[in-house]
């Protein structure tokens, strides 16, 4: 049996500059990848009740509750912006890079699966043994891009913890993924269509 030679893999910070297009969306697919495994695990244990959880039964209460919540969230946001100092919102560049040039139904695309891999995990797994709070500082702490910044780390706790109530409130998951969907693809929107 032929031996892997371990000490060939380093890891190391890497710099938003120095990474390409397809290396960044590797990474995110990688990443939202290694979400959906680990939800899938935690859920192996909790053996939740996923007819209830995707419950489309709450019905228009859904969009209401999920979009009513993306709407204030980018309100607030699009505020943040406008009156704070662009350094303090910086999340170095990687969303500026990962929206920039995306095609419109690439940026969809890309909202609707990390919108579902994520709120499967955090609201979906976690938070039914967590609870919203807890879930919400571990959602806050895992976009480490954000951490240096109490401003954005404040934002991202909190637009987690409102994911959660909404969650709790319509006993459906659809519908903090509709809302999680909203946020990122209006943001990436954002990004992507400023310019012109």
């Amino acid at each position: 049996m032929k031996k892997i030679d371990f000490s060939r893999f380093r890891l190391k910070k890497a710099d938003i500059h120095e990474l390409d297009d397809r290396m960044l969306l590797l990474n995110l697919y990688m990443t939202q990848l290694v979400v959906l495994l680990i939800a899938g695990i935690i859920f192996l244990f909790q053996k939740p009740d996923f007819k209830a959880m995707l419950s489309l039964r709450p019905g228009a209460q859904i969009l209401i509750w999920g979009l009513g919540f993306a709407w204030i969230v980018l309100a607030v946001e699009l505020l943040i912006f406008r009156w704070v100092p662009e350094e303090v919102a910086d999340d170095g560049g990687i969303n500026e890079k990962l929206f920039a040039r995306r095609p419109l139904w690439h940026i969809v695309w890309i909202c609707l699966f990390v919108s579902i891999c994520e709120e499967l995990l955090f609201r979906g797994a976690i938070q039914a043994a967590w609870g919203p709070y807890w879930t919400s500082i571990l959602f806050a702490a895992i976009h480490v891009r954000y951490l240096r910044h109490w401003l954005m780390t404040g934002l991202v706790f909190s637009i987690s913890y409102g994911l959660g109530w909404i969650y709790l409130r319509t006993g459906s998951l659809w519908t903090p993924i509709a809302a999680h969907f909203a946020i990122d693809l209006v943001m990436g929107c954002i990004l992507r269509y400023r310019r012109e």
